[in-house]
């Protein structure tokens, strides 16, 4: 069978500038988070959102272990919080003593400078490739109190990953 010819698709995602989001979780009371750019809302009635973890980090291993995650949104104002979980491994630096946050919903790790955020119990985790899809039922959150520039795909596009997806 000859191999696909992916350049189509691949040029059609390059032109997306979806927003990224910074998703944390907590396990045997050790915090993780990580930049997450596969998620989104996956239904209205029920609520639902999806996020992909990446197989290779650190938060994808704690959040193994996790009942909920977090899912932070960013305003560009607060474009540093998002690399350092985007350029930083949890395997060898603790990025939580980099930043202010506090210990929310289900003791899951809430990063205070976010603009918006909510804590999803965990329905169901499931392969989607290199990633693992993590189904999320909102149980609380917090949201923006204005209309804010969100850190997108194309302010991040160039960040060295701290671990390759």
């Amino acid at each position: 069978m000859a191999e696909p010819d992916l350049e189509a698709f691949d040029k059609l995602v390059s032109l997306l500038d979806y927003p990224v989001f910074v998703v944390t979780a907590a396990a045997g009371g050790a915090p993780a988070g990580c930049l997450v750019g596969f998620a989104s809302q996956a239904s209205i009635h029920p609520p639902r959102f999806l996020v992909g973890l990446s197989e290779q980090n650190h938060t994808f291993r704690v959040a193994a272990g996790a009942t909920h995650l977090a899912v932070h949104l960013f305003d560009r104002e607060h474009i540093d919080v998002v690399e350092l979980f985007g350029s930083r491994s949890g395997d060898t630096v603790n990025k939580f003593d980099r930043c202010t946050w506090h210990l929310g919903p289900a003791r899951t790790p809430i990063l205070d400078d976010a603009a918006a955020w909510f804590v999803g119990r965990i329905l169901d985790r499931f392969p989607l490739g290199d990633h693992v899809g993590y189904l999320l039922e909102p149980v609380d959150g917090s949201m923006p109190h204005q209309l804010e520039r969100w850190v997108s795909f194309r302010d991040v596009r160039d960040l060295p990953p701290g671990h390759e997806a």
